[in-house]
């Protein structure tokens, strides 16, 4: 069957964005994010890591993000350039928690700033599960992301990998704010919406139907691991999604 321009595409597919980032006009590195909706406010998330890394030396100064123009023909897009300091201090907010530092940032959108015509879809504090949810290991997950910056470039739009969870869902892996998926991933994907399908009766007539469990992070590998023998575990870190109801709370004062 041909398929024009024109098709629509699943709403899930326009919830996530291909970030580049950038020192001045220098190109650096690409990774995932998604969009989140909050009291009219609109975020992107994305891994803490994209916008800064201390330890491998990443520090960009801006980020830029591909958004669709048209609802109808998807071949249209435009960059929107997005400065990560303003007045020497990052735009971005992260947190950490009694296990450490959390490899999750967002970044406020201007709504000014957004294209006249952008098509996009955000996730809500709707999206995320509440603590009740029925989540099971082994339950099936999907990762929407840009690895290794692979995507339609006609028509830009990522792609999606099936994962797993590998970890008990609630519980921090090793006390950290994480748990762990079974998926194929590659640098790129960091960043990317880790979702499962709602099958609850409110997500009928949601066009998001989809929990948004976590955020993909990295890879997780052992030390000891003998690069010869043994393969890699293909296992991942995904930051529990509920750190998004504090990055994008109000702002606390300092004391």
């Amino acid at each position: 069957m041909h398929l024009s321009p024109s098709t629509p595409a699943e709403s899930v597919l326009l919830s996530a964005a291909r970030i580049s980032t950038f020192d001045g006009q220098r190109p650096l590195t690409g990774a995932s994010g998604f969009f989140f909706e909050r009291d009219g406010r609109l975020f992107l998330v994305t891994s803490r890591h994209v916008v800064i890394d201390e330890a491998s030396q990443h520090f960009p100064d801006r980020i830029e993000i591909e958004l669709h123009t048209d609802a109808v023909n998807l071949t249209r897009s435009i960059g929107l350039s997005m400065l990560l300091y303003r007045e020497g201090r990052s735009v971005w907010r992260d947190g950490q928690d009694g296990g450490g530092e959390i490899d999750v940032a967002v970044i406020e959108i201007e709504r000014g700033a957004l294209p006249t015509g952008c098509v996009l879809r955000a996730y809500t504090p709707a999206h995320l599960p509440a603590h009740d949810s029925p989540i099971e290991v082994g339950a099936a997950l999907l990762v929407v992301g840009f690895p290794l910056g692979f995507h339609d470039a006609l028509h830009h739009l990522p792609v999606v990998r099936q994962a797993v969870i590998a970890s008990s869902y609630g519980i921090r892996f090793q006390g950290k704010g994480f748990f762990l998926t079974d998926a194929r991933t590659h640098r790129g994907t960091s960043g990317a919406p880790v979702l499962m399908r709602d099958t609850t009766p409110a997500a009928v007539n949601d066009p998001l139907p989809w929990k948004l469990l976590g955020v993909h992070s990295s890879r997780m590998d052992m030390a000891s691991r003998d690069l010869v023998l043994d393969e890699a575990l293909g296992l991942n870190c995904a930051w529990y999604a509920d750190i998004l109801m504090t990055l994008t709370g109000p702002r606390t004062s300092a004391p």
